[in-house]
């Protein structure tokens, strides 16, 4: 077994970072809010409120000190934290992981603002609001670390507070939709830590404190594992493709995803598809591709082939529900479907398109999530066919659906034209080795033109069914049994405070989409630019060994010594 000619060296400070701040900022205000009577619930909400705006505060700051030509991740700490496994405290963020950092902060103080008269039953805004800043807190830490362990463990906090939110204040079927979310993504994440446990064990080791010993630190990785056999990387890429396909989720382990949204409060719905569904796709451009580049290569194929399946049966699926809530639920898969085409394709340009894709589509259906939970509760029921009239009933809402509806469809002007565009552009000429020829006696580069011509086929369908649901609600007048019905009002204060900012930012996106491209487009390059160097470097293939081999030191900047 050969050493890599890499030493360790402890980087930054626990506390100086701001990111420490960002992510553990939420957790220390939820253990606050538990030493708070529950029959204060006014202090309990502000509380909560202001816990995730000091959250967005730091995270505004990190961007405003955020350098946007740097060459390495930014406010960069590694330190000890299990020296028994070598798995170090080390977080950074680039232009990858930064707008996911600020649509998280973004979106929680929104959700808590929108909670604000529309807690659900059983009524108890304390243990509500700890669960979101639970969430914010693993969702965060899981787009700032970089070692696996680290990231394995913010990845799985966020599995207990989403179950909870929909087992104990989801809808009739919240036990089967709770149950099913859990064993789904509990899968999910065992395939996952076996494969993180297999580059472990596999790649090359390094040198802390004048031992060997391997690395979980993914900025080390792409450089240690380039001795893995590319049996091995197939594997082990398979495995990510389960782990983090099912979190997406793609085409066939969607399955859980429709059940959630139905079954789940409107904010639990709000935060699953606006931030939850991002960590799977965010898993693949973070760790998947950049660590195992060959067997991403052999691999994109199968990886677009399930992302066109997934944004044509998600559109047809919505042709079929009778639910707005469930039509909603089924958009997010074919949506997602276009951000992994854009991963496919394994380029610079595919990775910016499927970064904003993820943003789009958290701002975007989060909005429709948002809408169905008010019309939920103006209406109490989401079936399309007792619905319509909104305009005459709600005018303002009814516009608001209206706008966001042709977001979602991806009307040019709003950010929803972005999400998908790129994505489809980005597959006319994908990255592919020489070695993988073909699939099925299929070039690679006609293959995926013919991927891009069914995603665009699906951009059709979903203009037919986010219109066709726009009719059937907002058109007509409302129905005899909601005539006079005084429930039936327009948009109430908390309602704007939380819809406004995500409503200007769909606009704003949508006419200055560089403010996304400029910040992730040279951390995209650099994720991509291993697919160039390590086949360069090996010809296309793994050594054929015992899994092990001598690893370059990694490139300057990455905080660890050579």
């Amino acid at each position: 077994m050969q050493l890599a000619q890499i030493v360790v060296q402890d980087t930054g400070s626990f506390f100086r970072t701001p990111l420490t701040y960002v992510v553990f900022i939420p957790i220390v205000g939820a253990l606050f809010m538990m030493l708070i009577p529950r029959a204060q619930e006014s202090f309990i909400k502000w509380a909560a409120l202001i816990t995730s705006l000091l959250a967005f505060g730091v995270s505004l700051f990190v961007a405003a000190k955020f350098d946007y030509n740097a060459a390495k991740p930014e406010f960069f700490a590694n330190l000890p934290w299990i020296p028994v496994i070598n798995s170090r405290y080390i977080v950074g963020i680039d232009g990858i992981s930064l707008p996911l950092l600020l649509l998280t902060t973004f979106i929680v103080p929104l959700c808590i603002i929108y909670s604000w008269k529309h807690f659900p039953e059983p009524h108890n805004p304390k243990a509500f609001l700890i669960l979101i800043l639970v969430l914010e807190t693993g969702m965060v830490g899981s787009f700032i670390a970089l070692d696996l362990i680290l990231f394995f463990v913010f990845f799985e906090i966020v599995l207990l507070p989403m179950y909870f939110m929909i087992g104990v204040w989801g809808g009739e079927q919240r036990q089967y939709a709770s149950i099913k979310f859990f064993l789904f993504t509990l899968f999910g994440s065992a395939l996952m830590i076996i494969s993180f446990l297999a580059l472990y064990f596999l790649s090359a080791k390094v040198m802390v404190d004048g031992q060997p010993m391997n690395s979980f630190d993914m900025m080390l990785l792409p450089e240690l594992a380039r001795g893995i056999s590319a049996t091995w990387a197939l594997v082990i890429f398979g495995g990510f493709f389960i782990g983090f396909g099912i979190k997406v989720p793609i085409f066939p382990f969607h399955t859980w995803l429709p059940d959630a949204h139905t079954q789940a409060p409107t904010v639990g719905s709000v935060i699953l598809a606006a931030v939850l569904l991002k960590l799977g796709t965010y898993g693949f451009v973070r760790i998947a591709v950049p660590i195992l580049p060959d067997a991403a290569r052999s691999w994109a194929p199968w990886i677009g082939l399930v992302a066109v399946i997934g944004i044509i049966y998600g559109a047809l699926c919505c042709l079929a529900q009778t639910d707005m809530k469930r039509l909603i639920a089924f958009s997010s898969v074919a949506h997602m479907g276009f951000v992994m085409l854009a991963i496919a394709s394994l380029t610079p340009f595919g990775f910016n398109a499927a970064v904003f894709g993820m943003v789009a589509h958290g701002l975007i259906t989060g909005m429709l999530f948002f809408l169905a939970g008010s019309t939920k509760e103006r209406y109490h029921t989401l079936e399309i066919n007792r619905l319509g009239g909104l305009l005459v009933s709600a005018p303002r809402m009814g516009w608001i659906l209206g706008l966001t509806a042709m977001a979602s469809l991806g009307l040019p002007g709003l950010a929803g034209f972005w999400g998908e565009f790129p994505a489809i552009l980005s597959s006319y000429k994908p990255t592919s080795p020489d070695y993988v020829t073909s699939f099925f006696g299929v070039e690679m580069q006609p293959l995926f033109q013919g991927y891009m011509v069914v995603a665009v086929l699906g951009t059709v369908f979903a203009a037919g069914y986010l219109l066709w649901l726009y009719q059937r609600v907002a058109f007509g007048t409302p129905k005899e049994e909601f005539a006079h019905d005084p429930h039936l009002h327009d948009v109430t204060k908390p309602e704007w405070i939380a819809w406004l900012p995500m409503l200007v930012l769909i606009v704003v996106l949508g006419v200055y989409p560089n403010l996304i491209f400029r910040t992730t487009n040279d951390s995209a390059k650099r994720a991509t630019a291993v697919l160039t160097r390590q086949s360069e470097q090996t010809g296309g293939t793994g050594g054929e060994g015992s899994g092990t081999g001598e690893a370059a030191p990694p490139p300057s900047g990455g905080g660890n010594g050579g």
